[in-house]
This record gives structure tokens, sequence and C-alpha cells, in this order.
């Protein structure tokens, strides 16, 4: 029985998910095969959050890693606007008129400039220090 060429063409992508599953699977029975099975306490300990989970619900704890992570999203979400806005103001390529450049420049710059406000304040206040 011949195969019907139009099945051919499917070929590469059975391929391509051959070399996936078998990548995937590999990968989840290495770490089993590989890794050793004794772990010492200190791995295994809560280190995320800064305090043990397992204790009372309404004690005191450190708000600084949660500072941290605040800047750390403050700080990827500006670069998050910086990256496409120099891609679309710098590619002449899209052909945007002066008056759009000059607008685009100036409120970038306002959008930086309430940015440094905001990250000058955060260090002076100390949040950046970690005590």
């Amino acid at each position: 029985m011949a195969t019907p060429d139009f099945l051919l063409d499917y070929l590469p992508i059975l391929v391509f998910f051959g070399i996936a599953l078998a990548l995937g699977v590999g990968f989840l029975v290495a770490p089993a095969v590989l890794a050793p099975a004794d772990p010492d306490p200190e791995k295994v300990s809560t280190y995320e959050c800064g305090f043990n989970a397992f204790e009372d619900a309404r004690m005191k704890f450190d708000v600084q890693f949660y500072i941290v992570a605040i800047l750390f999203i403050i700080v990827d979400l500006d670069v998050a606007f910086l990256f496409p806005w120099a891609v679309t103001l710098f590619n002449p390529e899209l052909g945007q008129t002066r008056d759009f450049q000059i607008f685009a420049f100036w409120s970038m710059f306002v959008f930086l400039l309430v940015f440094t406000v905001g990250f000058l304040y955060e260090w002076k206040k100390g949040a950046l220090e970690w005590r």
C-alpha cells in the first residue's frame, strides 16, 4: 500500500512532536534517576517569604521582602514601556511625523521623570536598604 504524498508533508511536524515528547519525558525522568534522594533540612526549609508559614497568622512580619518585590515589578514595567517606545520612536521605516516624535519623546520624558521621583523617594525612605 503506497503512502499518499500529502501525508509526507506532515512528516517534519511528527518528527518535531516526537523529539519534543522525548525531551519532555527525558527532562522529567532524569532528575528522578540522577538527583540525590536525601536533601538536607536547610534545602527544604521555607525561604520565599522570610518567615515560617506554619505559625500563628497574626504574628508580626517584616514587609521588606514585599517592598523589594513591588520595586522589582515597577522597574520591570518601566523597561516594558521603554522598549516598544524606543523601537517605534527610532525606527525610520515606520515613517512617523516630526510632531509625533516630539510628542512621544516628551511623554516618555514625563513618564521617566515621575518614575525617577518615585525611585528617589523610595531610596530616601530607605526601602532599598535590607534591615
